[in-house]
């Protein structure tokens, strides 16, 4: 199948790429300038994900993120994207209470917001349930299980999934049903590679790994963690293409160094009047009178 480099990506589009062998590219945004970057470079999903909690809003963990909160940065990034497929992670308590609020919640994403999907973690009965609803009220679904952060009060801390007989068979019917109740893609994150593979193969919808190893049809990064932005501590998954925080604070430090020094402004980052109003600025000033 021939690509269309500029084409919008969709949902249908995600899925042929399965079926030809092509992988999916995808990564996470949170505003403007790195969406519009991400998007250029010709990634073909871009999640505004709840990370941004841990990346962006300094948060402990994913907890605490809000719908608005969600809502505000799902904005900025579609403001920016032009052919990825945008999907707005639907956080903490924005799916648990019912139905009704659910489905309200998710639409959200894509009235209010422009996105083109939401993302639900976790594969429990009542969640198919609603995920089914939505799929039903005709919103694009990205699921998700293995590691899913949302839980990290439950699972006490991060860790890798699936490591034990009793846990990949949850995985692996977990996947299967979240096929079943309509989602078009999966996210495994954190999963031993030969569960991931399994899995892959498996479904006839599209996997995304993060921490899941190559076999996977797509694989995420969040965007922080690939540039080297991210403080404190990476996964083993991670992959760094640039050390973007070093980069930053030498410029940064650099120019606090001219400022001190007077280097900075130079004549060239200046304005200037002409030769004949520089004469006259005193009398300007003196009077009061304005520039006719």
């Amino acid at each position: 199948m021939a690509e269309d480099s500029n084409a919008k990506v969709t949902v249908p589009a995600l899925r042929a790429k399965k079926a030809c062998g092509q992988k999916i590219t995808a990564l996470t945004a949170y505003d403007f300038p790195t969406a519009r970057v991400v998007d250029e470079a010709g990634v073909d999903l871009i999640l505004v994900g709840d990370s941004l909690g841990m990346v962006v809003l300094g948060y402990e963990n994913t907890v605490p993120v809000t719908m608005e909160e969600m809502l505000h940065h799902t904005r900025a990034v579609t403001r920016a994207v032009r052919r990825a497929l945008v999907v707005g992670d639907m956080p903490y308590f924005s799916f648990h209470l019912s139905k009704e609020e659910t489905i309200r919640n998710a639409s959200r994403f894509l009235k209010e917001a422009g996105a083109g999907a939401v993302k639900v973690e976790g594969a429990g009965p009542k969640r198919l349930k609603l995920i089914e609803a939505m799929v039903e009220a005709e919103i694009p679904v990205l699921g998700h299980v293995g590691l899913t952060p949302q839980s990290i009060h439950h699972l006490g801390r991060f860790k890798v999934r699936g490591k034990c007989r009793e846990e990949a068979h949850h995985i692996l019917e977990g996947a299967l049903s979240l096929e079943r109740a309509g989602c078009f893609a999966v996210v495994l994150e954190c999963i031993p590679r030969e569960l991931a593979r399994a899995v892959t193969e498996r479904l006839r919808v599209p996997t995304i790994g993060i921490g899941a190893g190559p076999h996977c049809d797509g694989q995420i990064l969040v965007f922080h963690d690939l540039a080297g932005f991210t403080t404190g501590y990476l996964p083993k998954f991670v992959k760094k293409y640039l050390d973007l925080r070093k980069l930053l604070g030498r410029a940064v430090g650099d120019y606090a160094r001219d400022v001190r020094s007077g280097a900075f402004p130079e004549d060239a980052h200046s304005f200037h009047l002409p030769e004949a109003d520089r004469k006259a600025l005193p009398s300007w000033l003196r009077t009061g009178k304005k520039r006719p």
